[in-house]
């Protein structure tokens, strides 16, 4: 497996609006194993294709339960191929964001508390469930990116410069 590199802002891949996956193959598979060892390698809970610059409707999530085996935490991988996102509720939560593309920077984020979501898994199993928490929190967050939406975009362009401005004093001092 392979670990790929993550797009971060402002890389204008970042912002393309993946295509729908037209084939689960091996080669999609392959992908998607490469992902989980990008995301994990990055420590985070969910990466999209977009992110490592494929153009594809695909993103794994893993939101690693606190519950640990041998000292390491329970994995929990899910791969989202060509999901959509059906209904949401009115409701909303707030969860403090951030995202490997944007590298330790987080921001409160207003999203659904709720989403009723479709999509395949690896192996082309065509699944629909309703979702809430951090996994909608997620879900939400990882298909954004697949239609070129960060979640900076969802914050006032006073914490977006802010948080941006942090980002370049972070980048300057590495």
């Amino acid at each position: 497996m392979t670990v790929l590199s993550i797009l971060e802002v402002p890389d204008p891949g970042l912002r393309v609006v993946a295509k729908p996956v037209v084939t689960i193959d091996a080669a999609v598979r392959a992908t998607v194993a490469d992902m989980f060892d990008t995301m994990y390698d990055a420590r985070g809970i969910g990466l999209a294709a977009t992110q490592v610059g494929i153009e594809q409707r695909i993103f794994v999530m893993d939101l690693q339960e606190p519950e640990e085996e041998d000292g390491e935490p329970v994995r929990k991988p899910m791969t989202f191929i060509n999901p959509e996102i059906l209904s949401v509720s009115e409701e909303t939560s707030t969860y403090n964001e951030g995202c490997l593309s944007i590298p330790e920077q987080y921001a409160e984020v207003e999203r659904p508390a709720r989403c009723r979501v479709k999509w395949q898994d690896e192996n082309g199993k065509s699944r629909e469930e309703e979702l809430d928490g951090l996994m909608a929190t997620c879900v939400q967050h990882e298909i954004d990116h697949l239609n070129g939406v960060l979640f900076t975009d969802h914050i006032s362009k006073l914490k977006r410069d802010m948080l941006m401005k942090k980002l370049a004093k972070l980048r300057k001092a590495a």
